[in-house]
């Protein structure tokens, strides 16, 4: 059985899996010579809508309301920054407005077919207007202003409407990187050679799809450049991420904005039951498991190229020491088969003729970056997503050493059981830290969104002698305690827990069964990301016989809801951190709490455990971190620049005039100058690998590189160190000076 959880940071996302599904389900029957992309469309419904009503925890009623929810969506997830539709456009559409439930059971395409051609129509449209716009230079004298607020703004009337919108948002993203190639270029008149950080004041002030901030040649040896050049090198900039823009947007088909309807139906039952085509779904494997059988290379469209940008550390291109990132891929064959020409080839076409299995040969013909032409030949094989797995390192303090234990995801292997999982992989790491004498471990879970729910069990299980980890309800049945049977405990020492407001699902469980049992401190955001139910994943391929249409995709429906052992849910509410730190992102809304159709919180009975008592200074060590983090000068800063980020984020009107929007920039500038220390902090703790990676360090620089900026940044992180004191607090030994100043000794003092 596959069980699944997982959330996305970037959309906020969440990915979760379970296996409930009615045995009434059947296989749908499809007509012989049937391939049309609207027969397949139907169908996708069909199954999708089936699907929804037999095996959701609580399937949405198909009405007017549902209508105007998923109208609303879709249309958003069309054109999120008013760029495309006209305000005709979008009276035509809202006649189907309170139609898209009826269209939905009767397979009805209409109001798809005429959005999917109208955006296509009016994208083809905007290439002209933009292209059109940048020819000229920019009046940056002139006093207007933009605001970005997209949401609030209307949606133009007319064509020339649509152009003035367009001409203020690229002038405003053009200003914004003109003011800073300005601003390196006189501080290197006046001698300042400080340009290696540009000022990034302007980088939210656009869609992430247009210019950004580039300070490329301005540092050009010989005269000062003039204003004319540096703003033609700026639009010029500009146009150029336009353009890979649209190449992108080119590089999607009918299939991927269907993706997109399709999935504005599915968040009309709640927020993390999604529609992954066929290669989403390969993805979403690929990033549970934490591996995949290619090359090892990560890739990027760059116009008509595909670019390598990254190698995988230990996959066969990296030992190969042929492949570079920079290098452009031309052409693809399969072992001594003829070329392929991937030239113009979407990337997701590039990617797929380039995978392959293991031990099969893929030959690549690529420019160098040095200009040659070279055939690379490569055997594919298993590529392990290091950046996937759990990892630690270990610290000296005052006398004692303590680990640190990063998980970035609960991964799993489902297709082999020997193969790698966070289970095993943590309980792993605790045998390599208890076998260096560690004094107290620090569980890493910021920015974990989860992953399956069986490695939690296996992960919670390491730290208390048995007991319920989570309790799980389906609609409609009793409720199920999934337990740690396993009377071993492989750390009964000091304990924390670190968490954020991107800790999601898995991470929560684990977070609430830890603090549940009192079995450690949980540190963190005033509480994690509050996502309390399960989905599963199904393939929509099972449904069918016959298919001659291809593959259809996968569905994750949300089927059940978890709770923590003590019956509350971590819906909405996520898990309040035992101790609480100021956290810069505090105040923004960014939680399952402020996201549509989320499911509400509730709570069922409790189940049987019996609480840790065997933690020395448990409530001393929370209010001792309490006490310290109130007087810390480094958290009061953090904690104020929270609220001024906050702040900042309801300010959406800028100046084009560039002397106003200098003055504007130069008081953020000012102001932000105030919160350097945040990034600059840096505490006297030394990181160091484990023996075991410090001999795999030294046979693979780039995994060496890897650990040393992972290092370098555990000991910039106040987080980190904030909580190797509470580690402190929570000792029952005490270090000693002897009459040598140089040499200590432990002695164990009794519990309190």
């Amino acid at each position: 059985m596959n069980i699944i959880l997982s959330f996305m940071k970037r959309n906020y996302k969440i990915l979760i899996a379970t296996v409930l599904l009615s045995a009434t389900l059947f296989a749908f029957n499809l007509k012989s010579g049937v391939s049309s992309n609207p027969d397949k469309d139907k169908l996708l419904l069909e199954l999708l809508t089936f699907v929804l009503e037999k095996g959701h925890y609580s399937p949405a009623a198909i009405d007017d309301s549902f209508s105007k929810g998923v109208y609303k969506d879709y249309v958003e997830a069309l054109d999120p920054s008013k760029r495309f539709f006209l305000q005709s456009d979008i009276d035509e559409f809202s006649k189907y407005e309170l139609q898209l439930d009826d269209a939905l059971l009767n397979k009805d395409l209409t109001f798809f077919n005429l959005t999917f051609e109208r955006l296509m129509k009016r994208m083809d449209e905007s290439k002209s207007i933009y292209k059109g716009i940048m020819s000229e230079p920019f009046d940056y004298s002139i006093d207007e202003s933009f605001n970005t607020d997209y949401e609030k703004a209307p949606y133009p009337k007319n064509t020339s409407e649509l152009t003035e919108r367009w001409r203020k948002q690229i002038k405003l993203s053009t200003l914004s990187s003109l003011t800073e190639r300005l601003r390196v270029q006189e501080k290197k008149a006046k001698g300042n050679d400080d340009t290696t950080e540009a000022s990034k004041s302007g980088e939210d002030l656009m869609d992430d799809n247009l210019e950004e901030i580039k300070i490329d040649n301005v540092e050009d040896a010989g005269k000062p450049k003039t204003f004319a050049e540096l703003e033609k090198e700026t639009r010029e900039s500009a146009k150029k991420s336009l353009d890979e823009y649209f190449g992108f947007m080119n590089d999607l088909d009918r299939d991927d904005w269907f993706s997109v309807y399709i999935n504005s139906i599915t968040a009309g039952f709640d927020p993390h039951t999604n529609y992954f085509a066929p290669e989403e779904k390969e993805r979403f494997d690929v990033s549970i498991s934490g591996k995949l059988e290619g090359i090892g290379a990560r890739l990027q469209k760059k116009n008509d190229f595909t670019e390598i940008t990254d190698l995988i550390s230990g996959g066969p291109a990296w030992r190969g020491k042929q492949l570079e990132a920079g290098d452009l891929v031309m052409k693809v064959a399969q072992g001594n088969a003829t070329p392929v020409d991937v030239v113009g080839m979407r990337l997701d076409d590039v990617v797929k003729k380039i995978k392959g299995p293991k031990g099969s040969e893929v030959r690549l013909t690529v420019k160098k970056v040095d200009g040659t032409i070279k055939v690379i030949s490569i055997i594919r094989d298993i590529v392990e997503i290091e950046e996937t797995y759990a990892k630690s390192s270990v610290v000296n303090k005052g006398g004692l050493k303590y680990g640190v234990i990063y998980l970035p995801k609960f991964y799993i292997d489902f297709e082999n059981k020997d193969g790698r999982d966070a289970g095993k992989d943590i309980a792993l790491e605790v045998e390599r830290l208890k076998a260096v004498n560690v004094d107290g471990i620090i569980l890493d879970v910021r920015d974990d969104g989860g992953g399956s729910l069986s490695t939690v069990v296996d992960i919670a299980g390491l730290f208390i002698e048995q007991g319920p980890i989570v309790q799980i309800k389906s609609a409609g049945r009793k409720k199920e305690v999934l337990f740690d049977r396993d009377k071993k405990i492989e750390w009964d020492g000091p304990l924390v827990i670190m968490v954020n407001s991107f800790s999601a699902s898995a991470s929560e469980i684990l977070a609430a069964a830890i603090q549940d049992y009192k079995r450690g401190i949980i540190v963190g955001s005033k509480q994690t990301y509050g996502k309390g139910t399960v989905q599963n994943v199904i393939d929509l391929n099972q449904f069918v016989r016959s298919n001659e249409m291809g593959d259809l995709g996968a569905l994750k429906t949300t089927t059940q809801k978890f709770y923590r052992i003590n019956g509350g849910s971590t819906q909405l509410e996520g898990v309040s951190s035992d101790i609480v730190m100021p956290d810069r992102y505090a105040y923004l809304k960014m939680g399952e709490r402020d996201v549509e159709h989320a499911m509400p919180w509730d709570k069922i009975d409790a189940a049987a455990y019996t609480v840790w008592d065997k933690t020395a200074n448990f409530n001393k060590a929370i209010a001792n971190s309490k006490a310290r983090i109130a007087a810390n000068d480094q958290f009061k800063l953090i904690e104020e620049n929270a609220k001024w980020i906050d702040s900042r984020s309801e300010e959406n009107t800028y100046s084009l005039n560039i002397e106003k929007f200098k003055i504007a920039q130069n008081a953020v500038e000012e102001k932000a100058k105030k919160y350097k220390p945040i990034s600059k902090y840096k505490n006297s703790l030394q990181f160091s690998s484990l023996p075991y990676e410090i001999v795999q360090t030294s046979k693979d620089s780039i995994l060496k590189e890897k650990r040393d900026r992972w290092h370098e940044s555990l000991s910039k992180d106040i987080y980190v160190e904030e909580a190797l004191n509470v580690l402190d607090d929570l000792q029952t030994k005490v270090v000693l000076k002897k009459a040598d100043p140089g040499k200590l000794k432990k002695e164990k003092l009794a519990k309190s």
